[in-house]
């Protein structure tokens, strides 16, 4: 208790030593912001915080009303991703085996807090998107490379967030065509207003919608006992092979931890004009965020598992359509319908935030405006990459015969080829002092990081081996992962012996509250050790590489698809 009532104090000598400045500005507005649209009130879906608002929250009261005010990039990143392929994921998972994978989930979630954390942070203390910063920190080729992979990848991902609603629609009865374009509309409408709280209000709303995943667990009757024991005990499924099990899991990681969520919550959390004095109330919307993902992820392996345990469909998944049938026959007709909903629901959210990621992206690199402050006409770049990627997939989806199937592997292959140099970028660029001064991550963070980057890397090689040669045994599997594993092991005792303790976290409360990067011009040149360096030309290798041979597979699958 007397720990908090310090840290209190000392927020409050803080918050009531700083003066706004003559412009009505807190001194923290200031920095390297890109966008003027991106300084100013905080105008959230529910509240508003002025920009020169600098008292001192004395009572849960205002607490509440702040965080009220911060709420929505933490929930909006964290239910964006349980979208359209995350549906298909959690659902194989549950059809298929049970709730046996559910301890996947409960793994991933010190990943998920850790990744965006630092993500958020590196948002509010810089004010610069992350495609950005990899530009000016590491150069033209890395900054080029985070947009065009980012770009075809969010696009791909698009395509597969209509193909989710098109299932829905199919289920519930409704047109394909008029369907998919509405919702398209919608999506577009729902920017275009020049009020950010307008989106943030509507996204909100579908994060709302997304619970309605929870009557259907409570009417399929799941076994509290067996979620509970597999949910913290790891086991692989008794009789399955393993490869479709670690393709499988890889596919679980891939969708729970995907590129996109990292662009997009620095970006949303800029446009929000969120700054350090408030990172602590977007570190609890990204916990609630984490929470109502998890708890989604789980209600679909735990739902399906009940419904179909013990009838001819368990272990046979084909899609998300079949799965809404499925729970209609098994479960009452309503939970096919709250599920049919639920996944339109899911696919709205989804392309919206992956469509945004990407524009704030290109805005970020090419300096231009991008900002929901501003409307259409006022930042006609911005908003022309978000209709083209909304148009773009609504009208891919709805050509007969389009190869939706290919480009849904296509998908799944690029993001685990990609996640690891995200992540990479992302634990150097928390390690720049030129970057987040006082707010650098601490040794404990990056040594946490330096495994999951291994991890991940691990996982990335196995699904590219399995995309190239899908006769690959359950046996190579299992030796890339013990190889990967020991070498995850290797970097983390590195990362503990030769790190250097961080001094960020030692710095006075009130001048971590204040300080934000300079103007990118005049930071330092980023110096980076002969490691790294040697790292990253290694990552370059493998990406290249990486890179061409899915592309080489995915043609060799379309022209066996064309010929068939």
């Amino acid at each position: 208790m007397t720990d908090f009532n310090t840290a209190a104090a000392r927020v409050l000598r803080c918050e009531t030593s700083e003066k706004p400045t003559h412009t009505g500005m807190p001194p923290e507005a200031r920095g390297a912001v890109l966008d003027d649209a991106h300084v100013g009130d905080i105008r959230g879906a529910l509240g508003t915080l002025k920009a020169g608002d600098i008292a001192p929250r004395e009572t849960w009261r205002h607490r509440l009303t702040t965080f009220l005010a911060i709420l929505g990039p933490g929930l909006i990143v964290m239910v964006g991703d349980n979208d359209a392929g995350a549906f298909s994921t959690y659902t194989q998972a549950g059809q298929n085996y049970g709730t046996s994978l559910l301890w996947t989930l409960a793994m991933l979630v010190p990943v998920l807090y850790v990744n965006q954390e630092m993500v958020l942070r590196l948002g509010a203390v810089t004010g610069v998107g992350h495609a950005r910063l990899i530009l000016e920190r590491f150069g033209r080729f890395w900054g080029a490379f985070s947009v065009i992979d980012l770009f075809i990848l969010n696009a791909l991902t698009i395509v597969t967030e209509f193909i989710g609603v098109s299932l829905g629609l199919d289920y519930l009865g409704m047109p394909k065509t008029w369907g998919v374009a509405a919702s398209a509309l919608l999506i577009i409408a729902a920017v275009s207003t020049g009020e950010f709280r307008r989106f943030e209000r509507f996204a909100l709303t579908l994060v709302v919608g997304s619970l309605i995943l929870i009557p259907i667990f409570f009417m399929a009757h799941p076994s509290w006992t067996s979620m509970a024991h597999d949910f913290v005990v790891p086991r692989l499924p008794k009789g399955s092979v393993l490869a479709d099990v670690m393709l499988l899991i890889i596919a679980i990681v891939g969708t729970t931890v995907a590129p996109w969520q990292l662009f997009f919550q620095q970006s949303y959390v800029i446009d929000k004009r969120i700054t350090p004095r408030f990172i602590r109330y977007e570190r609890a919307d990204l916990v609630l965020g984490i929470v109502i993902v998890v708890a989604g992820a789980a209600a679909m392996m735990a739902f399906c598992a009940a419904a179909f345990r013990g009838t001819p469909e368990f272990g046979q998944f084909q899609d998300a359509g079949t799965v809404a049938a499925g729970l209609a026959r098994h479960i009452g007709p309503v939970a096919g319908v709250f599920f049919a909903i639920a996944l339109i629901d899911a696919s709205l959210i989804g392309a919206a935030a992956v469509s945004l990621s990407t524009a704030y992206a290109v805005g970020d690199v090419l300096s231009v405006r991008h900002s929901l402050h501003r409307g259409p006409q006022h930042a006609k770049l911005f908003y022309g990459v978000y209709f083209s990627l909304i148009a773009g997939a609504a009208g891919l989806v709805l050509i007969p015969g389009a190869p939706l199937g290919l480009l849904t592997n296509a998908v799944q292959t690029l993001a685990g080829v990609l996640l690891p140099s995200a992540t990479v970028f992302l634990l150097l660029l928390c390690n720049d002092e030129a970057v987040l001064g006082p707010w650098v991550n601490s040794r404990r963070v990056n040594i946490f990081t330096t495994l999951v980057i291994g991890i991940l890397v691990t996982l990335s090689v196995i699904l590219t081996a399995a995309v190239l040669f899908p006769s690959i045994t359950g046996e190579q599997i299992a030796g890339i992962l013990a190889s990967g594993a020991l070498l995850a092991l290797v970097g983390t005792v590195i990362a503990l012996v030769f790190g250097k303790p961080r001094r960020g976290g030692l710095a006075d409360p009130c001048f971590k509250q204040r300080w934000r990067m300079p103007p990118l011009p005049t930071l330092a040149p980023l110096r980076l050790s002969p490691m790294n360096r040697l790292w990253m030309t290694v990552l370059r290798g493998y990406l290249l590489i990486a890179i061409v041979m899915v592309i080489v597979r995915v043609a060799q699958m379309a022209a066996g698809n064309h010929s068939g």
